[in-house]
């Protein structure tokens, strides 16, 4: 399931601090901050779609994850990586590289990366 713009936001945060109140959630916000009820709202329909639960705490809710990041992120990039890739990391890399203004320390580390992958796959 593919989360909103708003959704996502407030996942990336919860998966960066692990769990938190709905305060702990808007010290993490930029200004302008949205509203308490903004966010509460927000965690509210992600716990209504299996992303997050909550422990009570008297009057106030923890909130944690129950999908972790990378799960969310490998079901929404490999349809992606399959279907405009053909499952080719070239091909992804060389996208990339061509349509994004990538420094060439930037190459290099990602070529010291493979290089390390390959002999590990060894």
């Amino acid at each position: 399931m593919k989360l909103t713009k708003a959704e996502e936001q407030v996942m990336q945060i919860l998966w960066k601090i692990e769990k938190g109140f709905i305060k702990d959630i808007l010290e993490h916000f930029g200004y302008p901050k949205p509203a308490y009820t903004t966010i509460a709202t927000i965690v509210k329909i992600l716990g209504k779609k299996g992303f997050v639960n909550f422990r009570p705490y008297g009057n106030a809710y923890q909130y944690f994850p129950l999908i972790s990041r990378n799960r969310y992120a490998r079901a929404h990039i490999n349809p992606v990586f399959k279907h405009y890739f053909k499952n080719s990391l070239t091909e992804v890399v060389s996208f990339y590289i061509d349509n994004n203004k990538v420094k060439t320390k930037e190459i290099d580390e990602t070529i010291k990366v493979l290089n390390h992958l390959k002999k590990q796959k060894k």
